[in-house]
């Protein structure tokens, strides 16, 4: 058994580990901390993991403290984790679910976070948790930097067409999500009134998932960034859970929407959590799901890739379990298989 602890479990991110680490046969989930809640049992938090836990919500003021764990979620607010993973003792394995070590520049840190980075010799030990792609360097990995939501969707969404070297020119990514994506503090840009009847679009030319989609695709395409640009815009949209990409790509020769989905078929049939659907993929689809929906569409040399996923699970609590389960040689499906539901 994995003995795991998770630091900050008190918001969605939080939540979704609670509720899919709880049921997984392969982890002893020893601790679970929330500052501001520290004494209090869970499900007084969270109602919905009511009668299916006792655990009570603890304070962690020293790092060091967690040696007797083999793995730590770090559930925490951007910033949070830099303070606090120089302090952890060597044995604990992290997966970080913040900001704080998908980017390796410190400058490119700086421009998207507003801070500081305060721990950049440690973030060198990083490994970026985009399953499908790092697989390899993952089981190998003791630190794991998980991707943005937005840019986990945006790079499964790219990368058979970067990596294949079809993609050329601007890529334009139109992506909507849900009003959790901005966390479970009460906040203007997630006050009800405000999102339940509204659409509009934010951090226009500055979303800070933005640099390290681009990180990703020049790792796996060098000449990336000298042949294409990208241009990400976020919307928010009035659901709660979910994200929707349409992505606008120019490829170098004409393609029609037969070889491009052989294309995508090449580099994902065999990934259970990538799904390959007809038609438009549709968020109800992958709501509490660790799945991906991928569609396709081309015309000329224009290729529309769309994709659907749970900004929470897969952009997030999921994924994290996914790279664990990597990280300790268990089945990567394991204490994920969640499905949808109908309706």
């Amino acid at each position: 058994m994995v003995k795991v602890g998770i630091l900050g479990g008190s918001g969605y991110g939080g939540s979704e580990l609670l509720r899919i680490l709880l049921f997984h046969p392969g982890v002893k989930l020893e601790l679970v901390s929330a500052g501001e809640h520290a004494g209090k049992r869970v499900d007084r938090v969270h109602p919905n993991l009511a009668k299916l836990t006792d655990l009570k919500f603890e304070g962690v003021s020293d790092p060091r403290a967690l040696a007797g764990l083999d793995c730590v979620f770090l559930a925490l607010p951007h910033g949070q984790g830099m303070e606090i993973v120089p302090a952890l003792p060597s044995n604990v394995k992290v997966i970080d679910l913040s900001g704080d070590f998908r980017l390796s520049d410190a400058e490119t840190f700086k421009r998207y976070y507003g801070r500081e980075h305060a721990a950049m010799e440690e973030q060198r030990r990083f490994i970026y948790g985009l399953t499908e792609v790092n697989r390899n360097q993952i089981k190998e990995a003791d630190r794991i930097a998980n991707p943005g939501c937005f840019a986990t969707a945006l790079e499964l969404g790219l990368y058979p067409l970067v990596a294949s070297g079809l993609a050329t020119g601007k890529v334009i990514a139109d992506m909507k999500t849900g009003s959790s994506g901005s966390g479970a503090r009460p906040a203007a840009g997630t006050h009800h009134p405000k999102r339940a009847n509204s659409f509009y679009a934010y951090k226009v030319f500055e979303h800070q998932h933005q640099p390290e989609v681009e990180q990703l695709l020049a790792s796996v395409a060098p000449d990336w960034s000298s042949t294409s640009t990208l241009v990400l815009q976020t919307h928010s949209i009035p659901v709660v859970r979910g994200i929707f990409a349409s992505i606008y790509v120019t490829v170098k020769e004409p393609k029609a929407s037969a070889s491009v989905g052989e294309l995508f078929r090449d580099y994902y049939e065999s990934e259970f959590f990538i799904r390959l659907v007809e038609g438009s993929p549709d968020i109800n689809w992958v709501k509490n799901t660790n799945f991906v929906d991928i569609s396709l569409a081309a015309s000329g040399d224009t290729v529309i890739v769309f994709v659907a996923i749970d900004n929470l699970v897969k952009g997030a609590a999921g994924q994290a379990v996914q790279n664990m389960n990597l990280m300790f040689g268990i089945d990567e499906r394991t204490g994920l298989l969640l499905p949808g539901s109908n309706p």
